[in-house]
């Protein structure tokens, strides 16, 4: 088996359903902001994402770069692109794979020059194999790929640059490597550029590219919420799939069935279906089980979309009516939404999102007998994570969580409750603990194996907060009187 190659993925797809030129024109738009940023005495470089081994010859489908994606807009293995904000006219080049006819037979077709050009938007498109050489042309102050008799000053803001001393080369440096890990490639590459060219000044693009994918433009926008639609849906056959006895594995089936049907080449996240028990497990990925009446579904899921993924979670009954129990704890984490809705506003930020639902699960966990003590941190025994990330081109986008919230901004809210006995069994051997278990053993035998998390996924608008999700059935009453049409 070869490599899946979905070169023309976004390249192609993409701007005829959002609009011929108008992908274009944004990834235009996003290039001169990190232009603007890094100033004409710089050089930006970013490579596409490595193809990765699946098992022996087999490689993973293939998934490009989020950075790459995002300024380029091309799905290739083996591209570059490199930015001169100095340039006259070719302050963008994209360099794409050579023409190989062999390879193309064993795995695909490769983007010609001209394709990777009307597909990026880019003033000019060269071959791979010129890399290298335009990289030491550039840094020798030599045209690259031009004769000295015909040049036309295209480079001079970058040479003069160099020549001062000035010249600084601009990488996504991303997450810093542990101590022991290898060198990811733009660290190499640094350290191999300032070993080659005295006085080259190293500069972290990071928080420039970042800084810009955590506001999404008015095209993002409108491709999030056709991502999410589609996500949507997929949780709509996903309920409609749910029946006693069948096996986990059905439901994701259909689930998944959504995405390929409506053109998403793949999920944006590993699917998480777990009935019964299985719901408390934050990441759980077998899909194995059998489903039981009387028992909850929850189904975190959501497709890889015109290169945008959101992220739904729904906690939904098998039999079709939610039981008292499953009801509380549903109603529970409903509440603890909404309350967090409440703060995602304009000048806050997800920190004040996290703070405004904690205080109703305590609330609420106390009125349960689950805790005992709402000003303590008992209530983190069963509410274990943080409720809010960024989604984009990655369902946990980049961005910046110190950064107040502006419109633009895309994110979910994420409460969730697991009564897991285990998780008594791991606290630390206290007489308050003690205390605390005793206290509310009847509670986690009446909650026990209930898992329920409530995820949507929002755009923070002009006008306030939109709810991009909102075709998935939400409260207790819609959950049952959508799951009573199935067929």
């Amino acid at each position: 088996m070869g490599r899946v190659w979905r070169a023309l993925l976004l390249a192609v797809a993409v701007p005829a359903l959002g609009g011929s030129g108008e992908l274009q024109d944004d990834l235009r738009a996003r290039r001169a902001r990190v232009m603007d940023a890094l100033g004409p005495e710089s050089v930006f470089v970013h490579w596409s994402a490595p193809v990765r081994v699946y098992s022996r010859d087999v490689d993973y489908e293939y998934r490009q770069d989020s950075d790459l994606l995002y300024l380029a807009g091309v799905d290739q293995e083996g591209s570059t692109l490199v930015l001169l904000p100095g340039n006259k006219t070719k302050k963008s080049i994209l360099f794409v794979s050579d023409a190989d006819p062999r390879r193309e037979h064993r795995e695909g077709h490769l983007l010609t020059k001209q394709e990777a050009q009307d597909a990026s938007g880019v003033d000019e498109v060269r071959l791979a194999s010129e890399l290298d050489g335009f990289l030491t042309g550039l840094m020798n102050r030599q045209p690259p790929g031009e004769r000295r008799t015909e040049y036309t000053a295209e480079y001079d803001a970058f040479f003069d640059a160099l020549k001062a001393g000035k010249a600084r080369l601009a990488l996504v440096f991303g997450r810093r490597p542990g101590v022991k890990d290898d060198l990811p490639r733009p660290f190499d590459f640094a350290e191999r550029m300032r070993q080659r060219v005295p006085g080259l000044s190293v500069v972290d693009a990071t928080d420039v590219v970042w800084g810009l994918r955590q506001v999404k433009t008015a095209y993002e926008r409108a491709a999030l919420q056709r991502s999410t639609d589609v996500s949507a849906d997929a949780h709509r056959a996903a309920m409609r799939a749910t029946k006693p006895d069948r096996f986990e594995y059905e439901v994701e089936a259909a689930l998944e069935k959504v995405y390929l049907e409506r053109g998403a080449p793949s999920w944006g996240y590993p699917s998480i279906v777990g009935s019964g028990p299985n719901a408390t497990i934050l990441h759980y990925s077998r899909s194995s089980r059998r489903m039981k009446a009387g028992e909850l579904l929850l189904i975190d899921a959501a497709a890889f979309y015109e290169g945008m993924t959101a992220d739904i979670t729904r906690s939904w009954p098998v039999s079709g009516k939610y039981s008292k129990e499953q009801g509380e704890l549903w109603r529970l984490v409903l509440a603890a939404q909404e309350a967090g809705m409440r703060a995602a506003v304009a000048g806050n930020r997800t920190a004040d999102v996290e703070k405004a639902a904690e205080e109703v699960v305590k609330a609420g966990l106390l009125k349960l007998g689950l805790v005992t003590d709402a000003s303590s941190k008992q209530h983190r025994t069963w509410y274990t994570h943080g409720i809010c990330h960024w989604i984009g081109l990655d369902v946990h986008d980049v961005g910046d969580y110190r950064r107040p919230l502006e419109p633009g901004m895309s994110f979910v809210i994420e409460p969730g409750i697991y009564i897991r006995e285990k998780a008594l069994d791991a606290l630390e051997d206290t007489p308050e603990n003690r205390a605390f278990k005793e206290k509310v053993k009847p509670a986690v035998a009446k909650y026990r194996d209930i898992g329920v998390r409530v995820e949507d996924s929002f755009l923070l608008g002009e006008t306030g907060l939109v709810r991009l999700s909102a075709r998935v059935p939400r409260t207790l009453e819609e959950i049952e009187s959508f799951m009573a049409g199935r067929d």
